[in-house]
Formats: structure tokens, sequence, C-alpha cells
């Protein structure tokens, strides 16, 4: 099932019992941000929220935790919400060979209800704003999908980026947008910025669940990621012209934020409790003016908390950070069998492989830390043979425990890049990186007594397999 916006996809949720109401009156702080942290500690049937009842908003309507489990998450793709972890992965793996489906233009768009413009832009007015944790700069936009152009090429529609980038809101006009540097939106910024232009942007706020997906997938710069949203939802994503910038955005977003980012203008943004579990600290970053707003009526506020996993950010990032990394490494190493990099948006990533020869696996690595995800995230890769399943952990822990000789199977590559936000590196933007060989060496590496393993018994299998049903109806 495709959700053409957000507000089909919360029916959905609360048909499916995963959206729960609150309807008691609580504050907009600390209430809302701790309601979401404390989803993120309920497990994998966590449910969205939906709040209308806060104190000082007098018609807030706010979701909270929308992608906050592995239930929510089938739902979005419309999978059963029982759908293994690692099942879901494998349908994004197959909807991805479907790669590029056009999206769909169409008129009357819901969010073209209301318009504010010039002075009369007030995003206060529009938008019920609270903070997400007690250490925040500011009030945050962090679950929007930003849309800019590269300046060389506007006509390009695969390098039209929609991107998501955390936002502070700075005045009732005025954002700070962070730019990490490997991402599409630096680009644009930066071929701007030597033009001596301000950089046109578009920001949809309340998306439907499956762009809110891809908007955080780390695709190829000419990739894009309306067509990918089309090969997810297995139709074409439904997308509108907005009316100042012209660009395309979704159909059915519940609020388009149009403006320039201002050429060479910076202020200081944050600090903001990250997807690392750290506050990042305040930085000089370029400014947002907003030129117009256009809303649907009695918009809804989606908003996205994060901090110490897991989040709903771990959940919202998980497959669609695997399964890239999977597609790319596939295209030069066939050999590659999974790839689990769901901890803390791949900055650890375990990546299972068959081998040519010795040494193949830590080539496997190196290439994954240069991936466009991997130069700027992936800082640890655990390799591990065909048959270790990398999103089974004490399977990954015997093979690190069983296979790894640290003299020989443990490489450490120092000053490489990194995002900023993590809070290992030093100083910010750069660490070493290190690679963890947990695969049976092969010839010519001949170290170690491997030659005798113990492997399940053939009818395992379908023992476990029984064992479930019976256990099922044990249970009632």
């Amino acid at each position: 099932m495709a959700y053409d916006d957000l507000r089909g996809f919360l029916s959905t949720l609360e048909k499916e019992g995963q959206l729960l109401r609150i309807t008691d009156e609580v504050l907009p702080e600390p209430d809302l941000a701790a309601a979401a942290n404390a989803a993120g500690r309920i497990g994998e049937g966590a449910p969205a929220l939906w709040f209308d009842n806060v104190k000082g908003f007098t018609d807030a309507r706010i979701a909270l935790n929308v992608h906050g489990s592995w239930a929510n998450h089938a739902l979005a793709l419309g999978l059963p919400k029982h759908t293994p972890v690692k099942e879901q992965v494998e349908e994004f793996a197959r909807r991805w060979d479907a790669f590029p489906v056009a999206p769909e233009r169409r008129e009357d768009a819901p969010w073209r209800e209301n318009t504010q413009e010039g002075t009369d832009v007030d995003l206060f007015s529009v938008l019920p704003l609270f903070r997400l944790n007690d250490g925040d700069g500011g009030f945050y936009l962090d679950k929007a999908a930003v849309v800019s152009r590269d300046p060389e090429d506007p006509g390009h529609f695969g390098k039209q980026n929609v991107g998501t980038y955390r936002l502070q809101v700075i005045d009732r006009n005025r954002l700070a947008i962070q730019p990490v540097p490997v991402h599409d939106v630096a680009i644009h910024l930066r071929k701007a910025e030597e033009k001596g232009e301000d950089l046109p942007i578009a920001i949809t706020l309340g998306n439907d669940p499956v762009m809110a997906i891809v908007a955080g997938m780390p695709m190829g710069y000419d990739q894009s990621e309306y067509e990918m949203a089309g090969a997810l939802r297995g139709a074409p994503a439904p997308i509108a012209t907005a009316p100042l910038t012209g660009f395309d955005v979704p159909w059915g977003s519940e609020v388009v934020i149009e403006g320039v980012v201002e050429s060479r203008k910076r202020q200081i943004e944050g600090p903001f409790g990250e997807f690392t579990g750290h506050y990042s600290g305040g930085r000089r970053m370029p400014v947002v003016r907003i030129d117009r707003i256009s809303y649907r009526t009695n918009p809804v506020f989606e908003s996205l908390y994060l901090g110490m996993p897991w989040t709903e950010c771990d959940y919202l990032v998980g497959p669609n950070t695997c399964v890239p990394l999977l597609k790319q490494l596939r295209a030069e190493f066939p050999e590659v069998q999974a790839v689990n990099a769901m901890y803390t948006h791949g900055l650890l990533a375990v990546i299972s492989t068959r081998k040519r020869y010795g040494g193949f696996a830590k080539a496997v690595a190196m290439r994954a830390m240069t991936t466009p995800h991997g130069l700027g995230y992936i800082t640890t890769v655990i390799v591990v043979d065909e048959d270790v399943d990398p999103f089974d952990l004490p399977q990954v822990m015997w093979a690190l425990s069983s296979k790894v000789n640290p003299a020989g199977d443990v490489m450490i590559l120092p000053n490489l890049s990194v995002v900023e936000l993590a809070p290992a590196a030093q100083p910010a933007g750069l660490t070493s990186k290190m690679i963890i060989d947990a695969t049976t060496p092969v010839h010519p590496d001949t170290r170690g007594n491997f030659s005798t393993p113990a492997k399940d018994l053939p009818e395992a299998k379908d023992w476990a397999a029984r064992l479930q049903r019976l256990l099922s109806e044990a249970r009632g």
C-alpha cells in the first residue's frame, strides 16, 4: 500500500494499533520529547504518538515517533507489521532493483490551502515549536525534506537533491541549516557561493512515510530520491511544483517552506542532541531566509526525537543505510552477501562476504569506507564469513571471539574523513578508522586452525520452524 501523505499513514497506524493518542493536557517541554524518548525504550512494537492537547497551543496537532519501531517501519513500506527486520531489509533491497520509477506530477496539492509571503511570514504562527532535548540551543525542524538544485545544472532532475538536514529556528523567518560536507546540499551551496549567489531552497514538513525514508538515504549524486521513492512505494511518487522556487516537492506535504540559503552568511547554530547520543556544540552555519510558507489547514507538525540510541532516528535510517551500501559494494564485489549498518547511522558496519583469496575481506571493508556514505560515516567495519548473519549479533560476536587474531586481522587507517558530529573525531571531521577481519583465512593466508568447523545439523532448520510452530500453538 502506497501512502500519498502523512495523514493517510497515521490512519493506518491507528487501525493497526500502532498510534497512541495522548488526550491528557501535556506541557510542550519536557513532556513531548520525553514521551518520544520513552517510546524508544519500549521496544520493537512502539507506537507513533499523537498530541493535540498541549498547554500554550490552542490548536496543536503533533505527531512523534511515526517511524519509531520495526512495526511502523514495515507498515510504511506496505508490509505486515510483524515482518522481521531482516526480511524488511531484504524486501527493501528487492524494491531497490526497480529504481528508477518516474514520479507523477499532480495539481491541487493540499499544502496550497494557505499562504504566508514576504513580511507576513511567521513560522511561529504555523507550527507548535518545542525543544527536543534540554541542552538544545533552540527549536529544530529535524524531519524535513530539504530540496535544492545543482546551480551548474539546474535542469537535471537527478541532481535535484532531497535530503534531511537539521534546521534550527532562528527567527520567525530565519533558519540555520547544517550542510554536512559529504551531503549533496553542501555541494550545491558551495557552487552557488562560488558564483556569489544565494541558493534557492524548499523545505517540506509532514511528508508521506516513504519520502521521509528516502530523504535520509545515501544515494548517488545524480540519482533522484523521487524515483527511488517510486521504487520503494511500488507506485509513482506524487510530486507538485513549489510556487516560488519552481522546485519539485512532495504533493502530500503538510507544510512547504521556500526561500534561499543566503550566500556567505553564517550564524551560530546549536548545540543539538544528535543521533550519536551526544550533543554537538555551537558552530557557525549557513542561514536560510524564508520568503514563503504554504500549508494545509490545521497542519500536522511531525517531529523526530533523537538522542541516545535507539530512537526513531535509528529505525528511520536503518534499512535505508544498509541497502545502498549493499548495492554499491555488490556492484564491484558480487561476493558480498549482506550489510548491517544500523548502528548509529552506519558509523559501524558489519559485512558478510565470500572471499576470492586471502586479504579479500579487507579490500571489501576499504571499499565500504569509500562509498558515498562511508566517506563521512563508516569508522569501523567488521567483516564476517558468508555463513554468519550480520544481523544476528551473537553470531557476529562468535566470529569476533573465535576468528580474530589482532596482530593480523585488525587494521587502523589514520586521518580519514568523518562527519563533524562524530564525537570521537579529533579534530572534528577527521578520525582514524578500523577494519576487523573476522573471516576464516583462505589461500594463500594459512594462519590459524580452522579446518574442522562445527556446522548446524542439516535438519536443524526444519526443527527450528517446527519448534516455533509448536510454541505458538502452546501459547494459544
